[in-house]
């Protein structure tokens, strides 16, 4: 991590290593922390951040939802993280945007509504590590634990106590030998990765699971969009697990992967990965982001 790096942190910028909060902050006891993650990518017009009004109007809908008042606006905090891609010279990467309650408490209600937001940003090798990818996609098995319920917590809030969920589905997929983990809902019907949207291709038909009981992603919505714009039908609704053997091809979406095949689900080998309609739309997303397809170019933030 480079000594020079910055963070934005309640109103300013601060060096790296003075971006704290005390160990007892409720956030940090609480699991209260909302958070954002969006990629910023690198374009003939220099680094652009995507999608970035549909990130932070999600991070605003999560603090709604847990009643968490913001300390600035979405306007202010849209131009503070463009202005630390700047500063930070990096041509792509990742940014994390929290929104936290510093104060310490030991109580489960937060001290106050009002929350303090910090953005870290990272390169692509230090958010992920080596950027060396399977060729062939990766492996997945149905996890044992269920998606929490939309009954039990707001799941649509990015809310650092909701990811526990996703953590220990994922801890138990590699237990078994596979790269990530596929989650039923309470119903039994599929829903989405630990951390990742999941689709599904049958007959030339893009299949997702219907919101309600996944996350409002954004790379999700996306490539509905997109997939449209193509000419790809596509579906949104009540998927049972035996979708998983009859599916041509299988990928996973989110901001840091936007699309990852899976070659293998459980005992089944997919035999072409990635598939043609993978493929198709990997290679319209990476036009997308890098600025070079002028449907989408509005999607993009310069820094």
């Amino acid at each position: 991590m480079s000594k020079k790096r910055e963070v934005y942190f309640n109103g300013e910028f601060r060096p790296w290593d003075e971006a704290n909060v005390h160990v007892m902050s409720h956030s940090f006891g609480r699991g209260s922390a909302i958070f954002e993650v969006i990629g910023f990518h690198d374009t003939p017009a220099g680094p652009a951040v995507f999608r970035l009004d549909e990130y932070l109007s999600r991070f605003w809908k999560s603090a709604s939802l847990l009643e968490m008042e913001p300390p600035l606006t979405q306007s202010a905090l849209q131009e503070a993280i463009l202005k630390l891609v700047k500063r930070s010279e990096l041509k792509s990467g990742f940014l994390k945007v929290y929104g936290f309650y510093p104060e310490i408490s030991f109580n489960i209600l937060p001290p106050q509504r009002k929350f303090q937001v910090a953005v870290c940003l990272f390169s692509a090798e230090e958010a992920l590590g080596p950027l060396e990818s399977p060729p062939r996609g990766v492996t997945a098995c149905v996890s044992r634990w269920r998606r929490l319920d939309p009954q039990t917590v707001p799941i649509e809030a990015k809310v650092a106590a909701n990811y526990v969920n996703g953590m220990v589905a994922r801890m138990e997929s590699r237990e078994k030998g596979f790269d990530y983990a596929i989650l039923l809902d309470t119903q039994g019907f599929l829903t989405e990765g630990g951390t990742e949207s999941l689709f599904l291709v049958r007959d030339g038909r893009l299949l997702t699971s219907a919101l309600g009981t996944v996350l409002q992603s954004i790379t999700r919505k996306t490539l509905l969009e997109v997939a449209g714009t193509m000419g790809i039908e596509t579906f949104t609704g009540l998927l049972k697990p035996d979708a998983l053997d009859e599916a041509d091809e299988i990928f996973f979406s989110g901001t840091s992967t936007k699309l990852l095949p899976v070659r293998q689900v459980g005992d089944r080998i997919l035999n072409e990965v990635p598939g043609p309609l993978t493929r198709r739309l990997s290679e319209r997303m990476a036009g997308i982001i890098s600025g070079g397809d002028g449907q989408f170019r509005h999607w993009l933030f310069p820094a």
